[in-house]
């Protein structure tokens, strides 16, 4: 019996899925990006729109993939607003990680399906809620600048909200062991360690009628707590988010187009509980 406690308390990537209580989510859903767990079975369902009812089964990922190649589905526990419904998935980036002409970046990155530039997304008090877990069978390579959850302008013209980690581009990397949030310039608005072994769970409030971000965080099965703002950053401009790996090159100002990037690419991000909430009259799920 003590043998079998003790293989029930380690924690790691590969353990089975925990039963613990999931959150109850609190506030009407506009975009569900949580994954039916029947899917892990067949993947071939985020492929078409037929099949694809959660992400745009077309955008954006390497020009001759497939989002059931891309993605992975390791057996971790279910983060915090999961449940027995749900299971985590792994976004994947390799050497055909290549979006249109953009060779510069490796990226993929998911798209609610019916989130568009002008739509409900980006008007109210919306809150995205996501949850990260590291593989270590898939380390990023932190001397370069990762985007994984973004907010991209209508016009493309930069994100209104940037979820990072690596070496920023122009930083000496003193940071790149931290999870950071930056507004459209750049500003840092919340930074936390990495953490390599369990789930790190965030909530980003954007109030589009005041220009606000509020951001709330914990870690493991804990209860969100809000850690910064609310914050005056611009969120005009429209636009749609992602949510995945962006991968920037080293040792070029043209980052889009050329640069460095190794060969060989086995990388990923593990992704749960992702939704986008209806926050009027202040309600965000914790």
């Amino acid at each position: 019996m003590y043998s079998l406690i003790a293989l029930l308390g380690v924690s790691s990537v590969l353990a089975a899925p925990a039963l613990v209580k999931r959150a109850d989510i609190k506030c009407p859903i506009v975009f569900d990006g949580r994954v039916p767990t029947a899917w892990a079975a067949d993947p071939t369902q985020f492929d078409t729109y037929a099949t694809n009812t959660i992400f745009n089964p077309d955008y954006v990922k390497g020009n001759d993939l497939k989002w059931s190649g891309i993605l992975k589905f390791p057996n971790v526990t279910k983060s915090r607003f999961d449940t027995a419904e749900h299971t985590p998935l792994e976004v994947t980036i390799s050497d055909q990680s290549i979006f249109q002409q953009q060779k510069g970046f490796r990226r993929a990155g998911l798209q609610f399906l019916k989130d568009a530039a002008d739509g409900p997304g980006q008007t109210g008090v919306k809150t995205l809620h996501f949850s990260v877990k590291q593989d270590p069978s898939r380390p990023l390579n932190l001397t370069h600048e990762y985007l994984n959850v973004w907010h991209e302008k209508a016009d493309y013209s930069a994100d209104q909200i940037q979820f990072q980690t690596g070496t920023l581009i122009g930083k000496n990397g003193a940071d790149k062991n931290k999870f950071q949030i930056l507004d459209q310039n750049n500003k840092q608005l919340y930074s936390t360690a990495t953490d390599k072994s369990q789930w790190q769970n965030f909530a980003i409030k954007l109030d589009y009628t005041k220009n606000q971000v509020t951001i709330y965080y914990s870690a493991g099965d804990a209860a969100l707590k809000s850690v910064a703002g609310p914050t005056s950053a611009s969120l005009s401009g429209g636009g749609q988010f992602q949510i995945g790996i962006l991968k920037k090159p080293t040792g070029t100002s043209d980052v889009v187009n050329g640069g460095y990037q190794e060969s060989n690419l086995n990388e990923g991000q593990i992704y749960g509980g992702i939704f986008l909430e209806d926050s009027a009259n202040n309600c965000v799920s914790l």
